[in-house]
């Protein structure tokens, strides 16, 4: 691999032929982008070892799996304490539950700081998967790929969120993809903390709540911040949903929350789709009342599966397209920021119209060169 400077492209030699189909949809050696558009990253997926694709099984069963093995860990635990006569065996396995609560209930090793010393962006674990979904990331246009390197505060949009939010995951972790989107803290729904393991990383990553006051303070405070505009409600769009159909792709588009925060702080907002974070996992489709019960709740009830009918992602490119960054009106005209709240709201939908046509017209750019030529996006 080579890359030397922010704006470089991350690479690899090309050392044989494969076939268009090899990773699902989307060849491992893509066809040139669309015209006009730059390449800031690309990681070959002809390059994936045996040991790669082991290290990515392992991690997805210990990471995204964690939601069932560490409850039943706990429960193996409780009752072999219970049904354990031998005093030092009781012991034992009550020292580790409490342990484990412990760690569960304070847990400083959630520290940021903490994933800073393991130098957490620079495991060869995320260069495993980079290589596994072959992820690439393309500016749409030169001026894009200028303002994006620049580094300066913004708002990174980025969708779909996906059964589980891998684009915006990946866009935020790895050392390599810090080349093309730079430092920024990702913005997380409150239910990732189900996820044991998870949430750890996510804290390492100086991951933002989702609540409204918290990624205010963020931004008050200067922060480069990236969000998942759709959430947890558009894990429920697309196919196997009845009126879906699978040469669509489903994006939650009324949602203005992360536009309103651009406008209330002066700050643009990049416009991001990520082909085939859609189709990494697939999930059974449930009664209509669990997605409304999960919309209350504010977390995510469903039933995904991967490769083996196991929490195993499905090998799938991963291919970033960034639009132009998008300003409010009054910052491109150079004016004060209006205080009457009718005008905000015009430059609200301004800039919400703005950005449905960039999701819509990068999608359109970029979907034949992806594999997807037959496919639409449906704004919803």
């Amino acid at each position: 691999y080579h890359f030397t400077t922010r704006s470089s492209v991350f690479s690899s030699p090309m050392s044989k032929q494969v076939k268009r189909n090899d990773l699902r949809e989307g060849s491992l050696y893509p066809p040139p982008s669309a015209s006009g558009s730059e390449v800031l990253l690309r990681v070959p997926g002809a390059d994936l070892s045996t040991l790669d694709k082991v290290m990515v099984i392992a991690s997805s069963l210990f990471f995204v799996g964690s939601i069932a093995w560490v409850p039943l860990l706990f429960r193996w635990l409780w009752r072999k304490w219970k049904k354990t006569k031998d005093s030092s065996r009781r012991a034992l396995y009550a020292t580790i539950l409490i342990a484990l609560l412990g760690l569960k209930i304070v847990g400083p090793h959630r520290h940021p700081s903490v994933g800073a010393l393991l130098r957490l962006k620079k495991w060869g674990l995320w260069k495993s998967w980079l290589r596994y979904t072959a992820l690439e990331v393309v500016a749409d246009t030169p001026a894009a790929k200028h303002k994006l390197l620049r580094g300066k505060q913004a708002i990174l949009a980025v969708s779909p969120h996906g059964l589980f939010p891998f684009a915006l995951g990946f866009a935020a972790l790895t050392e390599q993809t810090f080349q093309a989107f730079g430092f920024f803290r990702p913005v997380v729904a409150t239910a990732t903390n189900l996820f044991p393991f998870v949430n750890t990383i996510i804290k390492w990553l100086f991951a933002v709540d989702a609540s409204w006051s918290s990624v205010d303070q963020a931004l008050r405070n200067g922060d480069r911040i990236g969000v998942a505009p759709g959430g947890i409600a558009e894990m429920f769009e697309g196919f196997p949903k009845p009126g879906t159909h699978p040469d669509n792709e489903y994006i939650i588009s009324k949602r203005q929350g992360f536009i309103k925060m651009a406008v209330e702080h002066g700050l643009p907002i990049f416009p991001v789709y990520c082909f085939g974070a859609s189709k990494m996992l697939k999930r059974l489709q449930l009664p209509n009342i669990v997605e409304k019960i999960s919309k209350v709740m504010r977390m995510s009830i469903i039933i995904f599966f991967g490769a083996w009918g196991l929490p195993i992602p499905f090998r799938q490119r991963l291919l970033y397209t960034v639009g132009e960054p998008i300003y409010p009106s009054y910052v491109e005209e150079g004016i004060t920021k209006p205080t009457d709240p009718i005008i905000l709201q015009r430059q609200v939908n301004d800039m919400h119209e703005k950005y449905c046509k960039s999701l819509e017209s990068m999608f359109d750019r970029h979907k034949t060169s992806y594999g997807w030529g037959h496919k639409t996006l449906k704004l919803i």
